[in-house]
This record gives structure tokens, C-alpha cells and sequence, in this order.
């Protein structure tokens, strides 16, 4: 069962494309033996594509407003019990100047997908953290049409997150009603053909997923070719319809972690904070340890913080974001691994066609 087991890892490293019936048979090891395997498979990729540094991106959560229906997220429209807060200009640009200070090369702007977000207002923060500041730009604010996703690319942007969160079309409509899973493919292709460093990712453990949908993911994100891609635990919110459902299985989203360490090779990873929050013990270390080579600080400034409230009983929102680094260096240093304080830009070579390749899916 070990060379078995051996030979489908390497067969998944090595396809242009992996057969998903092997991506499910990974997915379903249950033996401790087998399933260290798969991590230190992935362990020897990351190693060998990305090396030992651990990148940090410090995230300003600036608007907790949302638009949207998803059925799993506390920032939902329909959320009435949330207070809801955007931050100023000013205030984006004093947590960016928080961000440089602490060392760190990437700033992370995230949202909630507002109707309201002013896209020249977001144009013009980009603009003046580019020109004071020597960091890379992340946004991270959903959905948009292709003017915005050029202005800010213009402005100065780097880099785009947007989560596909699930890759079966019809799982995706269910989780997402009065939304289009072809308009988050469109966005993903946008980004890419604008030139930006795209990321993509899913939630594990949603109602309806199966192993055959996130054997899907996977493939999706082996032919999007994503330079960014995020793995996170699916955590109930008690203001959303998924209120009742069990938090996503760890496992299962290490060995995600993995699996996408394995297809991606050198895309850039992270240990994200919802590993960290899931059962009260923070499990960062071992997504570290299976593939995952960036963590994301937050320098939310408080009470912002508490309010942008995806899930329940997030970690980190009540310290002093100056903290977060040094703390981060601490678990990193403890891994044998080191802070990487470079702007951690793509490793992907672009001479492919990236994400737009999804189109044909």
C-alpha cells in the first residue's frame, strides 16, 4: 500500500493535468502512515520549489460592508446583527504605515464585496501606499467588472485574491444564491489577462462537499496555474444559514494544503488564520509543515478587527498588530524555517497562459 500510495503521489506531482480518481484515493487515506506520506510528499515540494523562508503579508481589513448572499459567511448582506464599519483613508494608510514599520514587504487590502466600494477612492489609497511606501499591493474585494480591476492595476496594484471557494458549479450555486459561477471564472480571467499575480482557493468541509468535488478543486487549481492559492476550514457562523453544520475535518484541509503544494509547486501558500482558529488550538505550524510558506498578520486597527467577523472565535483580534511578527517568527524559527521579509512576488514563469486556462474547464 506504501509504494501504491508512493506511485499516485508521483503520478500527481508529474501530470499536466491529474486524474482526479487519484486525487480522491489521497483524499480518502485514513491510515496515520499513509497520510504522513502525502504530507512529507508535500513537505519535499515546498522545500524544493519554494524553500525554507515563510513570507508575511499584513492584512487591513478596511470594510466589513457586503453585498452578498453566501451561506456560509458572517459578513453576508442579510448578517442585521453586524455592526458595519469602513475605514477612512487616513486610517488605510496609517494601518499600511503600521505594516512597513513591522518590516513586513506586502500589504493585503480586503473587504467585504460592496456595492459602495468607490473604486477611484480605492485607486487613489493604492496609489499613495505605492508611492510612500517600498511593499507589494494585495486586493482581496470580490467581484468587480474589468474598468475597476484595470484602474487599480493601474494605480499600482500587484497582486488579486479571489476565492472560488468551490469548483462544482452546482455546489457553488447553492452556497452562492442570485450569484454566477461563470462571473467568478470571468473575474479570475480579467485579473489574469490584466497582468495580475492571481490567487484563487477553497473552503473545506461545506455542506455538500464531497471528495470528488474537492479532487475537482484540485484540478482546478493545477489548471488555473494560480500564483496564490488559499486553503481554509469551513467554521459556522451562527447569522447564516449554515449555522448548525460541523466545522471543516483539520485533516482534510492539510491534506488540501498538501495536494495543492503537490500540483502547484511553486505557488505561494498560506498557513491562513482560520487554521489557526479552528478548535481553539492554532494549527498553523502544520500547515507549515505540508506545504503552506506564507502567514498574514493582521493590522486591522481595533475595534475594526473584531467586527470583520467571516466565522466565530477568530484568533489574533484582540493582540497589538506589532505583535503579530515577532510572535509568527517565533513559530516559524520553531519549524527550523526562517521570516522571509521579501515582497514574496509570483514564481510563476508567465509565459503560460495562467488562470485563463480555467476557461475550459
Amino acid at each position: 500500500m506504501l509504494s501504491r500510495t508512493q506511485t499516485i503521489l508521483e503520478r500527481v506531482f508529474t501530470a499536466d493535468v491529474p486524474d482526479r480518481a487519484d486525487i480522491e484515493h489521497l483524499l480518502r487515506l485514513d491510515d496515520e502512515r499513509y497520510v504522513q506520506l502525502l504530507f512529507d510528499f508535500a513537505d519535499v515540494v515546498r522545500r524544493e520549489y519554494v524553500g525554507d523562508g515563510v513570507l508575511l503579508r499584513g492584512i487591513i481589513e478596511f470594510s466589513n460592508s457586503c453585498r452578498g448572499t453566501c451561506a456560509y459567511c458572517g459578513l453576508r448582506a442579510a448578517n442585521r446583527r453586524l455592526k458595519r464599519y469602513r475605514l477612512t483613508h487616513a486610517e488605510i494608510l496609517t494601518a499600511a504605515e503600521n505594516v512597513c514599520r513591522s518590516g513586513l514587504k506586502t500589504v493585503v487590502l480586503q473587504s467585504g464585496e460592496e456595492d459602495n466600494l468607490d473604486a477611484d477612492a480605492l485607486a487613489a489609497v493604492i496609489e499613495e501606499i505605492k508611492s510612500r511606501f517600498d511593499v507589494a499591493v494585495t486586493l482581496s474585494v470580490g467581484e468587480r467588472d474589468r474598468r475597476d480591476y484595470a484602474m487599480w492595476k493601474e494605480a499600482g496594484a500587484d497582486r488579486y485574491l479571489l476565492k472560488i471557494e468551490t469548483s462544482d458549479p452546482e455546489l457553488y450555486g447553492q452556497l452562492h444564491p442570485g450569484m454566477s459561477f461563470e462571473n467568478r471564472i470571468r473575474c479570475l480571467v480579467d485579473l489574469a489577462e490584466l497582468g495580475y499575480q492571481t490567487g484563487s482557493g477553497n473552503l473545506v468541509g461545506l455542506r455538500g462537499q464531497t471528495a470528488e468535488s474537492l479532487a475537482g478543486d484540485i484540478v482546478f487549481f493545477k489548471k488555473g496555474d494560480f500564483d496564490m492559492i488559499s486553503v481554509s476550514p469551513f467554521i459556522a457562523h451562527a447569522e447564516t444559514p449554515l449555522a448548525d453544520e460541523p466545522a471543516g475535518d483539520l485533516v482534510m484541509t492539510l491534506k488540501m494544503t498538501a495536494l495543492a503544494r503537490i500540483v502547484s509547486r511553486n505557488a505561494h501558500i498560506p498557513a491562513t488564520t482560520a487554521i489557526g482558529s479552528l478548535g481553539g488550538r492554532d494549527e498553523r505550524p502544520r500547515a507549515l509543515g505540508v506545504g503552506a510558506n506564507v502567514l498574514m498578520p493582521n493590522f486591522t486597527p481595533a475595534p475594526y478587527r473584531q467586527q470583520y467577523e467571516i466565522y466565530p472565535n477568530k484568533r489574533c483580534v484582540m493582540e497589538d498588530p506589532g505583535a503579530c511578527p515577532g510572535c509568527m517568527g517565533h513559530m516559524v524559527a520553531a519549524l527550523g524555517r526562517f521570516v522571509d521579509l521579501d515582497k514574496g512576488h509570483s514564481l510563476k514563469s508567465r509565459s503560460a497562459v495562467g488562470p485563463i486556462a480555467i476557461r475550459s474547464k
